[in-house]
């Protein structure tokens, strides 16, 4: 499990915990040993990764003699607005790195050990904002089309091995770093927005969205792959037509 502490980080950490899995998690923040304890705290089969490159992640799981029966891929970064005049090109090469470079190399890092022992899933959060371009959003909206679109190469790549790759994809998933508290749980102009603009009429909370990645990183078959599945509540929708 990959960026652990952030996303559908926590929630995805337990819902695997829950399906039996021992979780091997990695994330920046676990240098800190204070970090490691207060995410690790009454949770029982889970263990650190303090690789940081995901090669070395693979690799140090592999030292420890553990089966890879699911890889969970978790990428998340901030996602400011930019004028397009002004839009520093930096940013745009930290979300491809962050968003695209990190969980490939992962997967290819990971592969080859899936291979050996016959198989395995693997689960990449990505995003569905793509369905609706918002202005500002050029650099999360391509990163995240890319990473989409490379969920289904991958599977592609992977079919003969027995190594399914799927994605679950949100939006309006309930996080302080995309959706607060205080401005879409709290504020009533958030709240407004959230009820105007999601079907289901509310935020997703986090545990819903571990069920999914759960339910990914233990499916029996085979021929579910390549599927980037939609979690954002029946966003995007329009409003009702005028009566004519």
């Amino acid at each position: 499990m990959s960026n652990a502490t952030g996303f559908a980080g926590p929630p995805a950490v337990q819902a695997l915990l829950d399906a039996g899995f021992h979780v091997l998690a990695h994330d920046p923040a676990f240098a800190d040993p204070q970090a490691w304890t207060h995410f690790a705290s009454a949770r029982t089969d889970l263990e650190p990764i303090h690789a940081g490159e995901p090669e070395t992640i693979v690799a140090q799981i592999q030292d420890s003699g553990r089966v890879i029966a699911a890889l969970v891929s978790n990428d998340h970064h901030p996602a400011p607005s930019y004028p397009l005049d002004t839009a520093p090109l930096d940013e745009l090469r930290r979300n491809i790195e962050t968003l695209v470079e990190f969980p490939f190399r992962l997967v290819r890092a990971v592969v080859p050990a899936m291979r050996r022992q016959g198989g395995g899933n693997i689960v990449m959060v990505t995003s569905n904002r793509t369905r609706l371009p918002l202005p500002g959003a050029a650099f999360p909206d391509a990163a995240r089309a890319a990473a989409n679109a490379l969920v289904r190469s991958l599977a592609i790549d992977c079919a003969q091995d027995g190594i399914i790759v799927n994605a679950v994809a949100p939006n309006f998933l309930y996080s302080e770093a995309y959706y607060p508290s205080a401005v879409f749980k709290s504020g009533e102009t958030g709240r407004a927005y959230v009820r105007q603009s999601v079907p289901v009429g509310r935020l997703a909370e986090p545990h819903e969205i571990g069920e999914v990645i759960a339910f990914l990183a233990t499916v029996k078959t085979r021929f579910l792959t390549g599927a980037v599945i939609e979690f954002s509540g029946g966003w995007p929708s329009g409003p009702p037509r005028p009566s004519v």
